[in-house]
């Protein structure tokens, strides 16, 4: 399970990357509601670098599939919700990004505390 969590945390990186520069290029470039996109491209490119810590350094960090998990849901509730917003005018569901915004303070709580727990020597 830990190392499955280390693989998604490293492809949602790619994902939330590609997504960051796509929604920033939009925001640059106008049409529609641009702070809309540069808001979600900017939640997924700080992200992006964070998941790829994790799933490239994750063995260490004991219990990182939770802030790995909790970051990505996070940006797909945040970021999703202001991306639907932008692109059909509707929101994913009622407080998406609020509850994607609060499960990511969570997430980076939880790499935090889970930093105290102390460190795996590596392999």
């Amino acid at each position: 399970m830990t190392r499955l969590s280390h693989r998604i945390a490293v492809v949602f990186a790619g994902l939330f990357g590609a997504a960051g520069t796509g929604g920033a290029a939009y925001a640059a470039h106008g049409g529609g509601d641009a702070s809309l996109a540069a808001i979600a491209a900017a939640i997924a490119f700080v992200h992006a670098p964070a998941l790829l810590a994790l799933g490239l350094g994750g063995d260490r960090l004991r219990g990182a599939a939770w802030p790995i998990f909790g970051m990505v849901l996070g940006v797909i509730l945040f970021s999703g919700d202001l991306a639907m917003r932008l692109a059909t005018g509707d929101r994913l569901f009622f407080n998406a990004a609020p509850t994607g915004g609060s499960i990511l303070i969570l997430s980076w709580l939880l790499v935090g505390v889970l930093s105290l727990r102390g460190m795996r020597s590596p392999t």
